[in-house]
């Protein structure tokens, strides 16, 4: 069933990084990931789009695949008009961030929140901790040549027991390669001499994963 789908390895990552039962996938495009997140991982999916275009092909492969019954599709700009509870998980993946921080300001949020920008990740940090969020897990992957950093928010803030922070700068990515956040790369370098204080003063935390 998965090579029917085609799944991408950067919508795999994502839906591995989903653990709630609702998912709201806002930018829906071709609609592989909830067809995957309800055939694999059991969820009811909520898909939006602003296109109807975009709308008419997540139909045919929903049809496609007899889910009908057991996925939404919305036409609606971001997530305006839709009911969003605090355990479910909210979905926004190949779009700048910009268009992320319009969808997300002003709205009513659930506490997880799963985020693939192509530009200005340094943007994107900045806002989810400012509006109440942290970063719960970091992805990085390479497909296709495309880099791709996905991230999943979670409301609050959490201290881990290594103080510290993740802190990114921007280099030259090796030649030929293509990029989707923008025209640099991010890479990441972990210090730890960042006191408590500090942390729960401004939400930030150290990756799980230093490899």
């Amino acid at each position: 069933m998965l090579e029917m789908l085609n799944i991408s390895k950067r919508l795999k990552a994502i839906a591995d990084l989903v653990d709630t039962k609702k998912v709201i996938d806002v930018g829906c495009d071709h609609g592989y990931l909830y067809i995957y997140l309800t055939i694999y991982k059991d969820c009811h999916c909520i898909a939006t789009d602003i296109s109807k275009n975009a709308i008419k092909n997540c139909i045919d492969n929903i049809n496609l695949y007899n889910l009908k019954d057991k996925i939404e599709v919305i036409v609606t700009d971001g997530i305006n008009g839709i009911k969003i509870n605090k355990e479910d998980t909210i979905v926004l993946s190949g779009m700048g961030t910009q268009t992320i921080i319009d969808i997300l300001t002003n709205q009513n949020l659930s506490n997880n929140i799963i985020i693939s920008s192509n530009n200005h990740l340094e943007e994107l940090r900045k806002f989810m901790v400012k509006i109440g969020y942290y970063i719960d897990n970091e992805v990085y992957i390479v497909e296709h040549n495309i880099h791709y950093v996905i991230i999943k928010f979670k409301k609050g803030i959490r201290v881990d027991s290594i103080k510290g922070v993740s802190i990114f700068f921007p280099v030259k990515s090796p030649k030929g390669l293509k990029k989707s956040a923008g025209d640099k790369l991010f890479f990441f370098i972990e210090f730890f001499a960042f006191s408590e204080l500090y942390t729960k003063m401004h939400g930030l935390r150290v990756s799980d994963n230093h490899s």
